[in-house]
């Protein structure tokens, strides 16, 4: 377990392609506990046991990107899962996600379910291999357990007619370890609350906020690092990760102001920066 704020320099190198896939493959994680590693933005590499799942990758060569994408496409030959939080490009990258499952042929791609069809339709990944959630829905991907939380990006958005919802967070389950990843969110009435049914280990959190210019320009906001620090305070996690800032110029976060109001408001909850492609491991190994 990681403790205090982690907030790294600039020196330390990133890890990519070949050598950050190798780390995976070769990561065996204790029960009780998973790796996981940052590829920028929302982006993680997630493993538990022998599972790998990838939340959110965005790996399209945007020429508006800050950071390039730290792995191609064709080298995800080792996933189990394919998680996208919602049907924006840096979450659900669409241009890439054929390319991953013809490289994993036996993943399957984790979406909300009121946009599973139109995925399907749009970028030619059979059916069968998609698994919908849903607020409060899970579903198992080998021994790791999967349940959607919904977000408000800036708004719920909640279809009338299925009461499904377009934007979700994951909770993530292995072995007693307990991860939440929020997806891009703003906090609304009765997040929190959801949230209190689980131990997490670690909470993902969006920090880059929102303001009148972005919404204005279609950028569609979340949570300040403020509002995020509040809600996982409360929680009482085992970590607390900053992320979702680093990516566009356009729509930054600060994390070091993360971290220290952190430690000023919540000292009991570590909190650790990311480097790009290094592994952290969260959780408690198991004694048994």
């Amino acid at each position: 377990m990681i403790k205090g704020c982690q907030m790294g320099t600039e020196t330390e190198l990133t890890i990519r392609g070949q050598t950050l896939i190798n780390d995976v493959n070769a990561c065996e994680p204790a029960q009780g506990q998973m790796a996981l590693w940052w590829l920028g933005q929302h982006s993680f590499i997630v493993k538990a046991g022998h599972t790998i799942l990838y939340i959110d990758p965005f790996l399209s060569h945007h020429p508006d990107r800050l950071v390039p994408p730290l792995v191609e496409p064709q080298q995800i030959n080792h996933a189990h899962a394919i998680c996208g939080s919602h049907d924006h490009l840096d979450h659900i990258d669409r241009a890439v996600w054929p390319t991953i499952a013809e490289a994993s042929p036996n993943a399957r791609f984790v979406a909300p379910a009121l946009i599973v069809d139109t995925l399907v339709e749009d970028i030619g990944i059979r059916i069968d291999r998609f698994k919908g959630l849903d607020d409060g829905h899970s579903t198992t991907i080998a021994d790791v357990k999967l349940t959607g939380i919904a977000a408000a990006h800036e708004f719920l958005d909640q279809d009338p007619a299925t009461k499904q919802y377009p934007y979700l967070g994951f909770v993530i389950e292995w072995q007693g370890c307990t991860l939440y990843h929020a997806g891009d969110t703003c906090w609304y009435d009765g997040l929190q609350s959801k949230l209190k049914a689980f131990e997490f280990d670690a909470m993902l959190l969006p920090i880059n906020g929102r303001d009148a210019k972005r919404l204005s320009a279609g950028i569609i906001g979340n949570m300040t690092y403020q509002e995020a620090a509040d809600l996982a305070g409360p929680l009482q996690p085992g970590l607390v990760v900053p992320t979702h800032y680093d990516m566009f110029a356009g729509n930054p976060g600060d994390p070091d102001a993360f971290c220290e109001y952190m430690q000023v408001k919540y000292p009991y909850a570590p909190t650790h920066v990311c480097r790009y492609g290094q592994r952290f491991t969260i959780g408690e190994a198991s004694s048994s």
